[in-house]
């Protein structure tokens, strides 16, 4: 499995998933679909959307990766994860054209979603690229739209070494005449953009260039208020309001809205920009939602889509805050960086881990110096040994003890932390995924 081994699990190219899909019928065919690509963002983006649809009444099927505790997390149909004798039931069936086919987990995993999906009889799909976007195997669908969250380096073995590198394997997901909403970009990787979408005829928006958000205001509890220019308003009228936002005063709601975003990590208002861009350009298609939609969504994201690992306060026996991030590349780690050396506290307590194929050093160095380290592994093959990134901490300024696990170096910080600290326990999805399975005990 690539969640395992990493880059020598992939298969680049899409000769097996149009092998798989069209033995399985195609069921793609059988659903609408939004495509989500990105180096980071595009799980919280996806699991949003998913809420808002889900919100408005559509049978809503979600794909995306990795998983934390659970494989059959990848696959959800309006919240709810894969029916575990369907999954059985699938393999034992279709094993006799799979293995001599040789195809990777990714490929299998993809092409039971779509088949599972088709299978509830979803009315859309929400799908996750697993990695990249031109040649990952979810590039198979014709979806109605596509959403870029942003371009970062990660996987560069696989995609390349520079921005504009990664954002040509990202930009393959753009279809012929289908919109695409890019979340982010810049200099490098902008006119990879244009040139892509000029090419496959498709209508491009850059979310920063037409701001629909008002103003952004970080809620005590957690999550965000924000107030916007509504994506259901006539686009005359919105683009009034953008060009003077003064107006936004004298024109009656719909036009604005006011509504709360669950979800409080640094990165989540771009999100959120990028994200009601999508609900207008889907607006415009015919989806049929509504400002309540949209605040039932923003508002209930974990509720309604089961999502984790998202600056999410965990319950531990702990005197202070222990809160944790899935945020695992120097693109996730600026915003987690800036959030943990906002923070309010006496003492800043950091438990972090990661895997070997990132750039560790980079994100080391983004790191607050003044926290106490407590330096671990997660439990994958492709782990970064505890005493390998404790070297590179120390290099990088960051101090602080090893522990050959997560639940101890938790349960470390635990104890040392007093009723003003914070906990922070990050630099992986494993990581995530090894102390919230610690918590659920023994199956």
């Amino acid at each position: 499995m690539f969640q395992q081994k990493g880059q020598a699990a992939y298969h680049p190219g899409l000769e097996n998933s149009i092998a798989l899909e069209s033995h399985l019928g195609n069921p793609y065919k059988k659903f609408h679909a939004v495509h989500v690509g990105g180096t980071n963002g595009k799980g919280s983006c996806s699991h949003t959307l998913a809420a808002i649809l889900q919100s408005a009444g559509y049978r809503v099927g979600l794909y995306t990766s990795p998983h934390l505790l659970d494989f059959r997390e990848r696959i959800r149909v309006n919240g709810e994860m894969m029916d575990q004798q369907f999954m059985i039931d699938f393999i034992e069936r279709e094993k006799s054209f799979f293995e001599p086919l040789t195809p990777s987990f990714f490929e299998v995993t993809t092409a039971l979603a779509f088949s599972y999906f088709a299978h509830m009889k979803i009315d859309v799909a929400v799908v996750e690229v697993g990695l990249g976007g031109r040649l990952d195997c979810t590039n198979v669908i014709s979806p109605d739209l596509g959403i870029i969250t942003n371009i970062s380096k990660d996987h560069t073995k696989i995609l390349g070494d520079t921005l504009a590198e990664i954002a040509a394997e990202k930009a393959g997901i753009i279809k012929e005449n289908t919109p695409i909403i890019i979340g982010e970009a810049n200099k490098e990787t902008r006119p990879v953009f244009m040139r892509k979408a000029e090419e496959m005829h498709a209508p491009i928006v850059f979310a920063e260039d037409s701001s629909m958000l008002m103003s952004i205001t970080p809620c005590k509890e957690g999550g965000y208020e924000y107030t916007a220019i509504s994506p259901f308003a006539p686009e005359a009228e919105r683009t009034l309001i953008q060009d003077n936002p003064y107006l936004s005063q004298q024109v009656p709601y719909p036009i604005t809205i006011q509504f709360h975003g669950e979800l409080g990590g640094y990165c989540q208002p771009r999100n959120t920009e990028t994200l009601l861009h999508a609900l207008s350009a889907l607006f415009q298609q015919g989806y049929q939602f509504d400002e309540n939609h949209l605040k039932d969504g923003f508002a209930h994201v974990t509720e309604l889509t089961h999502l984790h690992g998202r600056w999410e306060r965990i319950n531990i026996s702990a005197t202070c805050p222990v809160y944790c991030d899935t945020g695992h590349n120097t693109g996730g780690m600026e915003y987690i960086s800036q959030q943990l050396k906002s923070l309010e506290c006496e003492q800043l307590h950091i438990v972090i881990g990661m895997v070997n194929d990132k750039d560790i050093k980079g994100v080391l160095a983004m790191l607050p110096q003044n926290a106490i380290y407590y330096f671990t592994q997660p439990s994958v093959e492709r782990a970064l040994a505890a005493e390998d990134i404790q070297q590179l901490g120390r290099e990088a300024g960051l101090n602080g003890d090893k522990y050959l696990n997560v639940p101890a170096a938790v349960k470390a910080a635990s104890m040392h932390a007093g009723a003003n600290d914070f906990i922070f326990v990050g630099g992986s999805s494993f990581i995530v995924a090894d102390i919230l399975a610690s918590l659920q005990g023994p199956k």
